[in-house]
């Protein structure tokens, strides 16, 4: 039932932190990981250095804007053996020892406030629109949309201390939650399952104590490694996961229970 070599998998942000850990996800099962990224170059290192690590031919490389149509498009007709699409690519500041979120709500611009939403939400949009297309001519499909715990619960400002999570990252991942449920109800007479994945906050050597105040209010006490929403990954790109759609997947350590 997990299976994935009948699955090519088109990962947006691909050559992040999660999207790789995505892609690797998908080449131990046996799919095939396409890594879309506006990075191509770090697009190329990663599918190459995922192809070395598996020994494989399984992975390659596309540049893609996510925030236009005609690029998504493109990208796409490259693979058209592509039947499932996550929708990974996102704006997301994030802490680190000198670098601040910027995300003062009394100050915030209308031009910041759409520059920072566009790759998320616009991006989710535009890539389901196309994606949706050739899924509905195939007659299946399946679309993994990447929210947040945030999607589901409102960010503590005071583990930011006087620094803020901008409004624009919650609002957007809010939003993917919301386009999940709607574009599964929409497409469920076409064989296209829509389904949400939001993940807690993933431990990259952030500031000791941010870690602390965050972990403090997570149930299981500590944040994840990156690898640990690949099992759900895996579940979401596969035939077990065959009768959900419209399912948002909470891993957060319990936050959003508490």
């Amino acid at each position: 039932m997990f299976d994935l070599k009948n699955r090519t998998v088109f990962v947006t942000g691909g050559a992040g932190l999660l999207g790789r850990m995505h892609c690797e996800a998908i080449l131990e099962y046996g799919g095939t990981a396409i890594v879309a990224d506006y990075n191509f170059e770090s697009a190329v290192k990663v599918s190459k250095s995922l192809n070395e690590k598996f020994k494989t031919d399984r992975a390659h490389s596309v540049f893609v804007d996510v925030t236009d149509k005609g690029s998504i498009i493109k990208a796409l007709s490259q693979f058209p053996d592509t039947n499932v699409l996550i929708n990974n690519a996102a704006h997301n500041p994030n802490i680190t020892p000198d670098k601040k979120l910027g995300g003062h709500f009394e100050t915030m611009t209308l031009e910041q406030w759409k520059k920072e939403i566009s790759t998320t939400l616009d991006g989710t949009f535009l890539c389901s629109q196309v994606f949706c297309k050739k899924f509905s001519e195939d007659g299946f499909g399946i679309v993994i949309n990447i929210a947040s715990d945030l999607g589901i619960i409102a960010p503590d400002q005071r583990i930011y201390k006087e620094d803020r999570k901008p409004i624009t990252y919650s609002a957007s991942k809010f939003g993917v939650v919301g386009m999940t449920k709607y574009l599964a109800t929409y497409f469920a007479d076409k064989n296209i399952r829509v389904n949400c994945l939001s993940p807690g906050g993933i431990y990259v050597n952030q500031p000791s104590d941010f870690v602390d105040r965050l972990s403090n209010l997570i149930p299981m006490g500590r944040m994840a490694q990156k690898d640990e929403y690949k099992g759900a990954i895996v579940f979401m790109c596969s035939d077990a996961s065959s009768y959900m759609t419209g399912a948002n997947i909470s891993i957060d350590g319990g936050r959003t229970a508490w």
